[in-house]
């Protein structure tokens, strides 16, 4: 207890992410000073204190303190947490970054800060490289946005093979982009960050909105083969479309209530909930105003 310390109780505050332990222990003072902790008495076997002085052996060395690298490059480690309510430590990097983004530098020149990659030449001054939770979160948001394109050209390739056509996916896929209207004031008016969960409601979306969309192109085109005017035939299949569509949208929205309140799954909720309310809406309105749009030219 006299040299490491010990924790006895933690303290707890409102703003703190984390309850800091108390530990007791020697003063710092005392304890850079070896005569003090020899003065440090411990139990013998037959239970009596003696002085640390008595057992122990002192022999002065000198002790190498270690270079850390990373990647070839000299580094020095500083690491910090965030608390309060803005919690994420992406916040508190951005607004260091931005204070500490060109600060001169005693030596001469500016500090470079990186975000992407390393610095090119550590040895010609200091540099500044951000990473732990930022590196994290870009590469998840990189690599989501990569599975998001890829998801997109598939769901394309597959309306192409189904309709024989290269302009009708686009206007099926048109909705896609309209569920960002849902999300992110969705998300604003929860109080919740756009986490890496959210992103997969999103790609989730996609499938959701396509199929919605598939489901009006397709009831127009089995009434203009019956012969139905263009016009009554996209006015039918809103309201023919309408309530089926948003049954199924009803029921994903309700099976995503329950993981509004997961701490981790929250974001993939709020992304279903609120993207589904608002591109189901829009919809309805989008897809037959469009296809008419496509078709009214072409159909005599």
């Amino acid at each position: 207890m006299a040299l490491s310390g010990q924790d006895v109780a933690s303290l707890h505050a409102d703003d703190a992410k984390y309850a800091p332990p108390l530990r007791l222990g020697l003063p710092a003072a005392r304890l850079g000073n070896i005569d003090e902790v020899l003065k440090l008495k411990v139990r013998a076997r037959d239970g009596v204190l003696v002085s640390l002085s008595e057992v122990v052996q002192v022999i002065p060395v000198q002790r190498d303190y270690p270079i850390y690298h990373k990647d070839l490059l000299p580094v020095v480690y500083v690491v910090g947490d965030m608390a309060g309510k803005l919690d994420s430590p992406l916040y508190g990097m951005f607004e260091m970054n931005g204070k500490l983004g060109g600060m001169n530098l005693p030596q001469g020149g500016t500090l470079e800060s990186y975000l992407f990659k390393q610095p090119g030449d550590p040895y010609a001054g200091y540099a500044l490289k951000w990473d732990g939770e930022w590196q994290v979160t870009f590469e998840t948001f990189r690599d989501m946005g990569i599975a998001y394109g890829v998801g997109l050209i598939l769901i394309y390739l597959l309306v192409v093979a189904q309709f024989k056509s290269y302009l009708v996916p686009l206007v099926i896929m048109a909705p896609i982009p309209l569920t960002i209207i849902g999300v992110m004031p969705g998300h604003a008016l929860l109080g919740a960050q756009y986490t890496a969960t959210s992103m997969i409601g999103m790609i989730a979306l996609a499938g959701i909105i396509v199929r919605n969309s598939i489901l009006l192109v397709d009831f127009i085109n089995l009434q203009l083969a019956r012969g139905a005017d263009l016009q009554k035939a996209v006015i039918a299949a809103a309201g023919a479309r309408a309530k089926p569509i948003m049954l199924t949208g009803l029921a994903a929205m309700l099976g995503a209530l329950f993981i509004l309140d997961d701490p981790i799954f929250n974001g993939l909720a709020i992304s279903l909930i609120f993207g589904i309310f608002v591109s189901t809406l829009l919809t309805l309105v989008v897809i037959p105003v469009l296809y008419y749009a496509t078709l009214y030219k072409k159909i005599p």
